[in-house]
């Protein structure tokens, strides 16, 4: 487990699988950041991301989601009780496995599916959705731009949508 708090901004990396290729603390600290400067007064600046395999995916996707099958990204947001002001954001979970083979699909670096995951998986602890329409467009567009300032093509350009649309957040 690391962790990393940079600029108010809190990650706690959890890598529960042994993966050479999984993004680094600065990484995800700019692709984070990124989306907390567009939220200046949002106060929630720490966040949990936890790399898992399969199987973790999967079940995690089963017994929250009802899906019996892995997914690239889950998003927990957390819910403070009432009385308390906390500055947790929540936690992602993303499945490596799947990310790794959405890239290789889509022919994309893996760096930049992985900063997608993690911006689209900060926007749903944010409250961003994508269950209708007109909330998906909206919520791909603010990706579109946001990946734009980190050098990051639109993950969207060729209307592969590298996101389970069936929405991920609880």
């Amino acid at each position: 487990m690391n962790k990393l708090a940079t600029n108010e901004i809190v990650i706690d990396r959890q890598a529960a699988i042994n993966e050479p290729l999984l993004p680094s603390l600065t990484q995800l600290t700019q692709w984070v950041g990124c989306v907390f400067a567009h939220h200046p007064d949002d106060q929630r600046r720490e966040v949990t991301i936890r790399f898992v395999d399969e199987r973790e995916s999967q079940t995690l996707n089963r017994d929250y989601r009802s899906k019996d099958k892995t997914t690239n990204v889950l998003s927990f947001p957390f819910e403070s009780p009432p009385g308390i002001d906390l500055p947790l954001l929540g936690d992602l979970v993303i499945c490596h496995a799947v990310v790794a083979q959405e890239a290789s699909e889509q022919d994309k670096p893996l760096e930049h599916h992985y900063a997608h995951m993690v911006v689209h998986g900060i926007l749903h602890l944010m409250g961003y959705d994508h269950i209708d329409d007109q909330e998906a467009e909206e919520m791909e567009q603010f990706e579109r731009e946001l990946l734009a300032e980190l050098n990051i093509p639109d993950p969207y350009a060729d209307n592969t949508h590298a996101i389970d649309n069936d929405g991920e957040t609880f």
